[in-house]
């Protein structure tokens, strides 16, 4: 019985709540993979709540939508994943929703600047040029005058394709057969909106072309979608046939790079085949899962949210910091630390000496003496070789740094007389603080301390 508690309790201490970013479609009912992720979180007793874009209410720790006052939903940085969808990306006013998440420390799949990226074909293109992944040639047509500079890029074939930058489900994407058809499109898009954004991309004659849901860099699965009979696109939404795909390992690692190029959480990566070679076209931020669900036959909305109860697969928004900054320990004061990162092993604060008896860790610090529980001998290896194992006293000291406390950050006591600093930060930490730190840059967030340290200008 006392297992079977204790069953339970773990189970519910990996709950989480679930906030959906959409918008509703034109008649009053959410989208389809809106209201997948509903379903199943009811199933998974997961609390969610789908946000309106067009009418979303965030104050403090609550969000609603308007007209909807009662059935406020709670928020919190640690037990609040949101993930947002579809056309949300299509106007910067809504992606000011994310930003507002992302600042209160919310989990947000995806990011907001993946979704900025993704959304922008010409910045997906840049951004899988300069990782290699391999794509159609692209050019943007920014102005009549730079026509022709923009088709001597790709090569001036015909047929080709052109896209507005933010289009969706196969929406603004046009098959261009002559010289002719592309400047008169060219000519009806601007006079309709002068402002809008057009990309060129060399066409590639494909039967097919392939989904891949990429999930926290891991594969989850795949699909092929089958040209429309009488069109060139393959989307779902336009009635293309589907069905299971097996990746090889070549397109599973295309996959991934294209995924990681765009900083991802949950994507899709869709691509297409020529002869052996294969041709990302798109990662899509917000993929949605009808046609890939049939395809596999999965409920794969019930995997991703099964995912995410494990708290080390959620990702923030870090802050940039830099190498040093200043903390504060408790019962100990503010100090200067290193935020290494290089340091995936332990957080380390420096003791001129120690002693342990009794559970108790006494040690000597610039005069002063301080006293914590012990929770172990911490053993390393020490040496460029690894020839010396050492073991030193691992307390637990809670932390104040950039506005937020810290409970129960582990530290091991060693001298640190020799080295820049008398505190050292590690990975873990950095990533419990949702922190990225700039190399460069010394005290960003923090300002430098003359007290409790050892700090070189020089260094």
């Amino acid at each position: 019985m006392e297992k079977f508690k204790s069953f339970i309790t773990e189970a519910k201490e990996e709950d989480y709540r679930l906030l959906i970013i959409s918008n509703k479609p034109d008649k009053n009912e959410f989208f389809h993979t809106t209201q997948r992720f509903l379903d199943e979180a009811k199933n998974l007793n997961i609390s969610a709540y789908a946000l309106m874009a067009e009418s979303a209410n965030i104050v403090g720790g609550q969000v609603w939508n308007s007209g909807d006052e009662k059935n406020k939903f709670d928020i919190s940085t640690e037990d609040t994943i949101c993930i947002v969808r579809g056309s949300v990306a299509r106007r910067d006013a809504y992606l000011d929703l994310v930003s507002q998440l992302e600042k209160l420390g919310v989990s947000v799949v995806n990011s907001r600047e993946t979704i900025s990226i993704c959304v922008d074909k010409y910045r997906s293109a840049l951004r899988f040029a300069d990782t290699g992944v391999p794509t159609p040639k692209t050019a943007l047509v920014q102005s009549e005058e730079t026509l022709q500079s923009s088709l001597d890029i790709i090569g001036e074939e015909y047929p080709m394709i052109l896209k507005t930058l933010r289009g969706s489900k196969g929406v603004g994407v046009i098959f261009i057969e002559s010289k002719r058809q592309l400047n008169s499109l060219i000519q009806l898009l601007w006079k309709q909106d002068e402002k809008t954004e057009i990309l060129l991309q060399s066409y590639i004659k494909s039967d097919f072309d392939v989904r891949v849901l990429v999930l926290n860099g891991e594969i989850l699965t795949a699909m092929r979608r089958d040209v429309v009979k009488g069109d060139f696109r393959s989307n779902y939404s336009q009635g293309a046939k589907v069905k299971e795909y097996k990746l090889n390992k070549e397109e599973r690692q295309i996959s991934l790079n294209a995924d990681k190029a765009v900083n991802g959480i949950y994507t899709a990566v869709d691509f297409i085949k020529n002869g052996k070679d294969t041709f990302v076209l798109e990662v899509n931020s917000s993929p949605g899962t009808e046609g890939i669900e049939e395809a596999t036959g999965r409920n794969l909305i019930k995997e991703i949210l099964v995912h995410f109860k494990n708290r080390e697969n959620w990702r923030w928004v870090s802050e940039e910091t830099g190498r040093y900054e200043l903390i504060k320990l408790e019962g100990i004061g503010s100090i200067v630390a290193n935020f290494d990162t290089g340091n995936s092993a332990r957080c380390i604060i420096h003791a001129d000496k120690y002693d342990v008896k009794n559970g108790i860790v006494i040690w000597e610090a610039q005069g002063k003496k301080y006293k914590n529980k012990l929770i172990k001998m911490s053993k390393w290896e020490k040496g460029a070789l690894a020839a010396e194992v050492i073991e030193r006293p691992l307390v637990q000291i809670d932390i104040t740094f950039n506005g937020t406390t810290y409970k129960d950050v582990k530290f091991v006591i060693d001298d640190r007389t020799e080295k820049t600093t008398k505190c050292l930060m590690n990975q873990d930490f950095m990533q419990r603080a949702k922190v990225m730190i700039n190399p460069s840059r010394k005290f960003v967030v923090t300002d430098k301390h003359d007290g409790f340290e050892i700090f070189d200008e020089n260094t």
